[in-house]
């Protein structure tokens, strides 16, 4: 957020019968419980989801009434009251984050983090946008020169993956960039807190998978910031002016490898992933398998992987997957929670494609980047 300091996934006919009951078995029993959703009203009222992320409400800039439902994969906005002028602050920033926000962190957390340390901070995100409200939907990078976990830090960037109506960055517009592979305009200022950067993309991006250390270094070439700073946290969310009810992130993952000991939220080690596909015009299943290549048993996994675009999933055995596109998140069934030092733990799932079929080109299991092969 830009304009204040942050208060706080047989044989014959008669063994497709067969084989079609399996899969409608596994279906029916492999689906693990889903977390219960969580209503949030209070000003700066929080939670903690799939037990790494925190989510917040934070209504910092009105008196109205906000609300929020958290779920097991992001949150939506359910209850937005009132307005304020287009050319100030916004109401809010509710947000999901992984790091520490004014001595909130979330749990497992590598953050903060010096950022000579970080080798990459790979992340993703889903968006879901409404028409009728004035807002950004804004992913936030924090900044400072000491791993602080409370107040203001010293550099906030933003990326803006949508916005509707006339609100814009702090400061002014200092060119265009390529980061990331993707073209933004970058704007730059100060809120009189702390300095922001600003790429915002020239159409609206609803879901995307990234490093956050590509936006690292151009804050740092651009003289605000240093490697010897830290990385505080990462924050998905909304700035609203005007409404906002309806406006969810589906999903939201973030992984902070820092080499040899990579950091993230979790309690995973070392892992391998292979990814095997049948794919026919217009369909595919995937067959998934992740391997714990580490020393200690990983109890309870999630894997972290974004769909290429114009694939949605259908159905999906052995682990739940969520949501149906974009960043997806598979989550243990009951029966698989625990993957042995060096054992294996599959699921599968299928799924419809437009265009092109491709596979995902990054994992992470427990917020911790795999290798696949």
């Amino acid at each position: 957020m830009s304009w204040h300091p942050l208060p706080r996934r047989a044989h014959g006919l008669f063994g497709a019968l067969l084989s079609s009951l399996a899969i409608l078995t596994a279906l029916l029993c492999s689906a693990p419980a889903a977390q219960a959703d969580t209503s949030i009203c209070e000003q700066f009222g929080s939670t903690t989801i799939q037990g790494r992320y925190i989510v917040q409400n934070n209504r910092w800039g009105t008196s109205q009434t906000q609300c929020i439902t958290a779920t097991d994969s992001g949150f939506r906005i359910t209850q937005a009251d009132g307005s304020v002028p287009t050319n100030g602050a916004p109401k809010s920033y509710p947000s999901v984050y992984n790091g520490c926000h004014y001595t909130n962190c979330s749990p497992g957390t590598a953050l903060p983090a010096q950022l000579s340390s970080i080798a990459a901070a790979p992340t993703g995100i889903s968006y879901g946008y409404v028409n009728d409200a004035v807002y950004d939907a804004a992913y936030d990078i924090w900044l400072d020169p000491t791993p602080r976990t409370d107040g203001v830090n010293r550099t906030e960037i933003m990326i803006w993956f949508d916005k509707v109506g006339p609100v814009q960055p702090v400061g002014s517009q200092v060119g265009t960039s390529t980061v990331a592979g993707r073209q933004w305009q970058v704007w730059s200022g100060n809120n009189g807190s702390n300095d922001v950067l600003s790429f915002v993309a020239p159409s609206a991006i609803s879901s995307w998978n990234f490093d956050v250390m590509d936006f690292v270094r151009q804050a740092v070439s651009r003289g605000l910031a240093q490697n010897s700073w830290y990385l505080t946290s990462v924050q998905a969310g909304f700035e609203p002016w005007q409404n906002g009810t309806g406006l969810a992130v589906t999903s939201f993952s973030s992984t902070i490898d820092t080499g040899g000991s990579p950091g993230g939220p979790g309690n995973s080690s070392a892992c391998t992933v292979s990814y095997g596909t049948t794919v026919w015009q217009g369909g595919f299943t995937a067959d998934v398998a992740v391997t714990n290549s580490g020393s200690s048993p990983v109890s309870g996994w999630k894997l972290a992987f974004a769909l290429p675009a114009g694939q949605q999933i259908t159905h999906a055995w052995n682990a739940g997957l969520t949501p149906s596109s974009g960043a997806v998140t598979a989550s243990n069934a009951t029966y698989n929670a625990e993957i042995p030092a060096h054992g294996k733990a599959s699921f599968g799932f299928q799924g419809t494609y437009v265009g092109a079929f491709a596979k995902p080109t990054g994992f992470s299991l427990n917020g911790t980047a795999c290798t696949a092969v």
